[in-house]
């Protein structure tokens, strides 16, 4: 998956990116789930005295709140972004390509375009670049075995043209691979590349979607997958 700046990010030539998605196999991090807030309980300090507990707080925390934007703590801190999953694949002339994104996110509605991170250092991404057009496959609750499956090393195109074996899946009406199950699926041309410092800025257009209704979503916090509960 690729998520920029520590948020686990995918898409790197090892499948994963930022913190790091686990890979098949990979037992880091433990499902949760997300359900409702409960109503939180009603300060009881003195004003005077919570504005200055805030900024006593406050003060402790500016010292290393700055003083430490290393890559280690970026990605910590990142992770405590909670983001779906997605698998973005294409057909390329050595079989079809697939990686695992954090990173998917909608950038325009007029024109349709949304975008996503690789990292610079992905041997799957110059070959979805290549083929010029890509579907975005977003995970729903049941397919973490997806994600974990495009997240780890595809070793050449070879290794991620197998990495397909046993996934259902059918060719798009523009020859890309389509997840079957997928929460939805939104199919792109690649309308354009930015630098993104360790991770390249890609911008798809949407020539086509859709979405399955009453689905949930699979997530990514914190080092592990899990689902979103209604209460």
């Amino acid at each position: 998956m690729s998520t920029a700046a520590g948020r686990p990010t995918t898409g790197s030539s090892t499948g994963r990116a930022g913190a790091g998605l686990p890979a098949a196999g990979d037992s880091r991090g433990s499902a949760w789930t997300v359900g409702a807030l409960g109503r939180s309980r009603r300060r009881t300090a003195a004003p005077a005295a919570a504005a200055h507990e805030v900024r006593m707080s406050l003060a402790a925390e500016d010292s290393s709140a700055y003083g430490d934007v290393s890559e280690t703590r970026m990605r910590h801190v990142m992770s405590g972004f909670a983001t779906g999953v997605a698998v973005v694949t294409a057909s390329t002339p050595a079989g079809p390509a697939g990686i695992t994104f954090q990173s998917f996110t909608s950038l325009s509605l007029d024109p349709p375009l949304i975008s996503f991170n690789p990292t610079r250092t992905s041997t799957t991404w110059p070959r979805i670049r290549r083929a010029g057009r890509f579907c975005v496959n977003v995970l729903g609750a049941e397919q973490e075995h997806l994600a974990r499956i495009f997240s780890r090393p595809s070793g050449g195109p070879a290794g991620a043209a197998a990495q397909f074996s046993g996934v259902s899946h059918r060719l798009s009406e523009l020859g890309s691979p389509r997840l079957s199950g997928a929460l939805a699926w939104i199919e792109c041309t690649l309308e354009a590349e930015y630098d993104g410092g360790d991770h390249t800025i890609v911008v798809g257009r949407v020539a086509g979607m859709s979405t399955v209704e009453n689905a949930g979503p699979l997530l990514y916090f914190r080092g592990g997958y899990g689902t979103f509960a209604q209460h």
